[in-house]
């Protein structure tokens, strides 16, 4: 499988995000109380910073890797990171907050994705995001504010395809790595994960309190999701194109007062996809 349906998916998403984009109308008062709205924001702090940089040095070496079609479509993903960072921020100033000019976490994490190459880095965007989607499901399905379920269902929507996108280019790079090789870089892989988890659920706990989310179950969840991801990477010959409802629009209802939100549309996956079906390990 090329990358030629990944630029499609990615040059063709705007006009789908605009569903969510045009019911997140962020001139109404939060319902949440000072102190949800505290936790919210404080969360909402730390992925805004993350989720803002350029990816000049990810896209440099994905140049140098030679596939112009794989670029051009990376390119494209960070653009969608870049949005969610500009939402995040539309969130805080909703939530009377200010963005952060720096954090411990924002700058080990861009400090150790620049020191490696283009595989490892992707595997660290990997651990990231897969974990960060049980993040976004919480602020989906159990935040107090329909504005922050519809965030939150946005980001999700984009995120179950950027991993996606990820577990077919590093499937690509693993297709030939013997098995032995990839069980060791497994197990590497889980002791770097495992380290995230904790630093997640710890750093966003309050959020996810607000949204019915104990640590302690946000934690399991988040880790399966990256156990699902990265077998798939090194399941031999898994290469994933976007999922089957990645081209339909979202059925969004609007966020008026008193409107309940916490429904999903069938559009949006109600899990991470990121096996196809026929070829999914038991």
């Amino acid at each position: 499988m090329t990358y030629e349906p990944w630029l499609r998916y990615f040059r063709g998403n705007p006009s789908r995000q605009q569903t969510f984009d045009d019911a997140l109308d962020w001139s109404r008062k939060t319902p949440l109380t000072p102190i949800q709205a505290r936790m919210i924001a404080r969360s909402l702090q730390r992925f805004e910073l993350g989720e803002g940089g350029d990816g000049e040095k990810l896209l440099a070496k994905a140049a140098q890797a030679g596939d112009p079609v794989y670029t051009a479509a990376l390119k494209l993903f960070v653009v969608e990171e870049q949005k969610h960072s500009a939402l995040f921020l539309l969130a805080l100033q909703y939530l009377s907050a200010e963005p952060l000019a720096s954090h411990w976490s924002d700058r080990a994490f861009v400090l150790l994705r620049r020191s490696l190459g283009l595989r490892m880095e992707l595997m660290l965007f990997l651990v990231a995001e897969s974990l960060a989607l049980e993040y976004f499901r919480a602020l989906r399905d159990g935040a107090p504010d329909p504005l922050i379920r519809l965030l939150g269902a946005r980001v999700f929507s984009d995120e179950v395809e950027h991993i996606r996108f990820q577990i077919h280019r590093l499937a690509e790079g693993y297709a030939d790595t013997p098995a032995a090789v990839r069980r060791i870089v497994h197990a590497g892989w889980w002791i770097l994960a495992i380290g995230a988890a904790l630093v997640l659920s710890w750093d966003h706990r309050g959020a996810l309190r607000v949204c019915g989310v104990p640590p302690r179950r946000f934690l399991p969840a988040a880790l399966r999701a990256f156990a699902t991801a990265s077998s798939a990477v090194l399941s031999a010959g898994q290469k994933l194109g976007p999922s089957a409802g990645a081209y339909t629009d979202p059925d969004i209802p609007q966020a008026g007062p008193g409107a309940d939100t916490g429904g999903v549309s069938p559009a949006v996956p109600a899990g991470p996809v990121f096996q196809d079906a026929g070829r999914r390990r038991q």
